[in-house]
Formats: structure tokens, C-alpha cells, sequence
């Protein structure tokens, strides 16, 4: 059994002689519940699960507050992949379906022509946003191509998502040569091809800092103290109350008759249910017309 202490944990680490840095996380109950309210096929599941250990591990190296989200569009039976996490480590996620999507599929299968979105947004400052194209077999190779190309920066991720214990678990790792120049390309390939030798039940089943000493046992590597992660939407009947405003009142009216006098106003994220009905709205109305 896998040691729970370290579930849904991420850890950052450093290694003192060679000026390159690394992380470590592994996503468990965030994973279950952001799965608990879909029937995704098992190709998107495993997708989103990547996604959110990429996403976990790049919001990891902000330097300020805010959030990141990565995102996949495509002209395939899968339309949408997106996650969103911020620098507290509160992680979502949805997919969008359109067609038939087999277990045997391969990435480009599912998307068809795409791009992979990511969107940094810091509470301040200004947002920025690089869209990759996806010519890479895998997203960790994507991932680590803009990482290369943006950044400049020596990167390596190695992301594995299965199951664990009879659960959904997703898990990764992320080496970076440090950005002061002072980490040679040597010492970064030497740690990476420790690195790529993890098997996936020691991503998912190990304590994180035995794993980190099965790695590098010969290595000085200081861990620091791990950040939780968890599942959080943000949504509201606030915020639902608001998009429905957005749709014109006579459009409003026609739902309110179908659907015998009330609408039902369903997080696509964790599929939370906000009804308004006919007084609902016009409050919702007065309340905009005051503001």
C-alpha cells in the first residue's frame, strides 16, 4: 500500500552541487474527484490526469500569485481538455466529448488538429499565453519542448498516470537546470537518466522522499516542505446567476417553459446544480440594475 501521507502532496526539492532543481507530486483523492462526476473514457481520464500533474508541477514554479491553465482544442471526437491550478495548489479539470473516443487511441486520434494553450494569469501583472503546436507524440513531450523553447531552460518530465490500490492515481516528476546558468548541461542529463529509471509503482506507491533516495542515493538533494493539493471549482450560484443573465429574456422565457418554470444551471466542472426560477431571475435582474 502506498504511503498516504504523501498523497494529493507536492514536494520541490534541490540538489546542492549540481544548480538544477526538481518536484515531485502525486494526485489521488483531487484526481478521484475531479473524475467522480464524468464518465470519461479511459483515454481522457488518463489525459486529464497528465494535464494535472503538468499543471500541478508548472504552477510549482510561479514566482508569484496567480493561476496557470493549460488547455487542449482540437477538431477531434475530443473538442476541449482543460485544467486550471493556482499557486495555493487548488487544481480542477473538465474534457469535452463529441463522438466516440476507443481505449486504444492515440493522442492525435483524439484531438485531431490542435494546439495545446497555456495561459499564465498572475493577480498581477500582465496575463501571458504560448500555444504550442502538438507535434509531439506525447503532452510530457510537448510540454518539454516549451519549456525549450520559451524558457531556454534543460527540462525533463516524466508523468504517469494508472491505477493504484484499486484508484485512479496520477503522479510525476520535473527536473529543471537552474536559471542562474550556473547548472551545467552534464549534471542535468547525469540526474535525468536517474530520473527516467522510476517505475510507475514507485511514483504511485513510495513515500516521496524514499523514491527521491532510490533516485539519488549518492546525491546531496534538500527537500522542502511539501504543499497540499486538492480538488477546488470556485463555482457559485453567483457565478451561474451571472452567465444566465448573459442570455437574452425572451430566450430565457422559452427555457423556463420547457423545463416547467425552472432552469437548472449545472457546474460542467463539478457537475453542482444552481436552479433559478422566474422570481429567481428577476431578483438576480434588480440586483444587476442597482450595482
Amino acid at each position: 500500500m502506498n504511503d498516504t501521507q504523501d498523497n494529493d502532496k507536492l514536494y520541490r526539492y534541490l540538489f546542492q552541487n549540481r544548480a538544477v532543481r526538481g518536484e515531485w507530486v502525486r494526485l489521488n483523492q483531487s484526481f478521484v474527484d475531479t473524475l467522480n462526476t464524468h464518465h470519461y473514457p479511459e483515454p481522457v481520464q488518463n489525459l486529464l490526469g497528465e494535464m494535472m500533474v503538468a499543471t500541478t508541477l508548472l504552477t510549482a514554479t510561479l514566482k508569484f500569485e496567480g493561476n496557470i491553465t493549460v488547455q487542449i482544442q482540437g477538431d477531434g471526437p475530443l473538442r476541449l481538455s482543460l485544467v486550471n491550478g493556482n499557486d495555493q495548489q487548488q487544481i480542477r479539470a473538465l474534457a469535452r466529448v463529441e463522438g466516440e473516443i476507443s481505449p486504444e487511441m492515440t493522442l492525435h486520434e483524439m484531438i485531431g488538429k490542435g494546439v495545446l494553450v497555456i495561459t499564465i494569469a498572475p493577480k498581477e501583472g500582465e496575463r501571458y499565453q504560448g500555444v504550442i503546436g502538438l507535434d509531439k507524440p506525447t503532452i510530457t513531450e510537448c510540454l518539454e519542448d516549451y519549456f525549450a523553447r520559451s524558457e531556454q531552460l534543460q527540462t525533463q518530465l516524466i508523468i504517469r498516470t494508472g491505477e493504484y490500490a484499486g484508484k485512479p492515481v496520477a503522479a510525476g516528476m520535473l527536473l529543471q537546470i537552474m536559471p542562474d546558468g550556473e547548472g551545467s548541461p552534464e549534471d542535468f542529463e547525469h540526474l535525468a537518466t536517474l530520473a527516467s529509471t522510476a517505475k510507475d509503482e514507485e511514483l504511485f506507491g513510495l513515500p516521496a522522499e524514499e523514491m527521491l533516495y532510490r533516485l539519488y542515493h549518492e546525491e546531496t538533494v534538500e527537500v522542502y516542505e511539501p504543499q497540499n493539493i486538492q480538488f477546488f471549482c470556485g463555482c457559485s450560484a453567483e457565478r451561474s446567476g451571472a452567465a444566465l443573465l448573459l442570455i437574452p429574456e425572451a430566450e430565457i422565457d422559452e427555457i423556463l417553459e420547457e423545463h416547467k418554470g425552472s432552469i437548472d444551471m449545472q457546474c460542467e466542472c463539478c457537475g453542482t446544480h444552481y436552479f433559478f426560477n422566474k422570481e429567481a431571475i428577476n431578483k438576480l435582474k434588480a440586483n444587476a440594475q442597482a450595482e
